[in-house]
């Protein structure tokens, strides 16, 4: 499908208060054939999440760090977790050390998902889950772990006001992209 074609159908879903808001664009270069080129998504005419830019890659350690000093974000431990740390540590350790060892983990794994959806992000990736999210039903899209197909699902018209206002402690432990068109598509009921 071209990107025409595709764009258009995905701005045909777009809820009708960000219609108009929320843009989707990838300009393409004729002459860099092999390149895969740029896409992103603008909100209010300004470039929220950049596709195959170089500059919005973050090291792993840095969005570690920003998870723990988030405050906003928590971060579940299950009784699973703080066994699996009792049995990493391999000796006597106080059950509160254990929590924030099970903690620490979830964390850096969170992390590590984060910084491999941010270093996916391409404009061919683009196509390929844009066609995805036009061809699955909207709750696999909302459930999804690709932070794409859950912002095109955000700012679909076929989303409620009941499904997004029930859907905010979810919300939480997705990557801050789509807390913040969660957020757009939340002040726009």
């Amino acid at each position: 499908m071209s990107w025409s074609k595709l764009k258009q159908q995905l701005e045909g879903f777009l809820c009708p208060a960000l219609n108009g808001r929320v843009e989707y664009r990838a300009p393409g270069y004729r002459y860099l054939p092999d390149k895969s080129g740029i896409c992103y998504i603008s909100v209010d005419k300004k470039n929220v999440l950049n596709m195959s830019d170089k500059t919005n890659s973050i090291r792993w350690y840095q969005t570690e760090l920003e998870i723990k000093n988030d405050p906003d974000i928590r971060i579940p431990v299950s009784k699973d977790d703080i066994e699996a740390a009792r049995q990493a540590a391999k000796g006597p350790v106080p059950e509160d050390r254990l929590i924030v060892m099970a903690r620490s983990r979830k964390i850096s794994e969170h992390a590590k998902e984060l910084l491999s959806a941010q270093a996916a992000l391409s404009k061919s990736n683009f196509i390929v889950v844009a066609n995805k999210f036009l061809t699955t039903p909207i709750e696999e899209s909302l459930e999804s772990n690709d932070m794409v197909l859950n912002i095109l699902a955000l700012v679909d018209r076929r989303v409620g006001k009941k499904r997004i206002l029930g859907m905010a402690e979810k919300i939480g432990l997705k990557h801050p992209v789509v807390r913040y068109f969660y957020e757009l598509r939340r002040g726009a009921l």
